[in-house]
């Protein structure tokens, strides 16, 4: 499946910022059993996770930024390198931490570069993963299919209000709603 297929989603899936804390330690409790060293949280979604497994963990947190995204608008098709990886992942083992793998892509391609920097261990982490992401992160603290909206994502303040995300309320017209649970 295409990233950002809405129309493919099966029902919606709400994450309030309480279920965003249970998933977080979810995570954390996964990785921590693979002895990871860093975390690479993968800007901007994938901050959340990254520094509550980060904190969490008590571990170095590094971000990274690979989007197919500029200024929240779909540019690219396939993500591109934004902010690279740090030289500090050599001869550690690594945790990749995204909010949600998709089609997996992103998570490969970043694990790749990880690799080739020296880690000694890669360990793919998602908070939310689709079931048709290709590979599945190695970790991940939820499988869904629905349309995934994160307590970060709901809302954005834009002409001087707060209103629902524009590519949320395109996703839920897909599927036939008008607005969040």
């Amino acid at each position: 499946m295409k990233s950002y297929d809405y129309a493919q989603r099966k029902g919606v899936e709400e994450i309030s910022w309480e279920k965003f804390t249970e998933l977080a330690e979810k995570l954390a409790e996964a990785l921590a059993e693979q002895a990871v060293e860093i975390i690479l949280g993968i800007a901007r979604g994938g901050l959340f996770p990254a520094t509550a497994v980060a904190c969490t963990l008590r571990r170095e947190l590094y971000p990274i930024r690979v989007s197919r995204r500029v200024n929240d608008s779909i540019l690219f098709e396939h993500p591109i390198w934004r902010v690279d990886i740090p030289d500090a992942v050599a001869r550690h083992t690594v945790a990749l931490v995204d909010e949600i793998s998709d089609s997996g892509e992103t998570l490969k391609m970043v694990a790749a570069r990880a690799r080739a920097r020296g880690a000694v261990k890669v360990v793919t982490a998602s908070l939310v993963s689709h079931s048709w992401a290709k590979p599945m992160p190695d970790v991940t603290a939820l499988v869904s299919d629905a349309l995934v909206i994160f307590p970060w994502d709901r809302q954005v303040y834009m002409d001087g209000k707060w209103q629902i995300n524009p590519e949320i309320a395109q996703a839920l017209r897909f599927q036939g709603k008008s607005g969040p649970a």
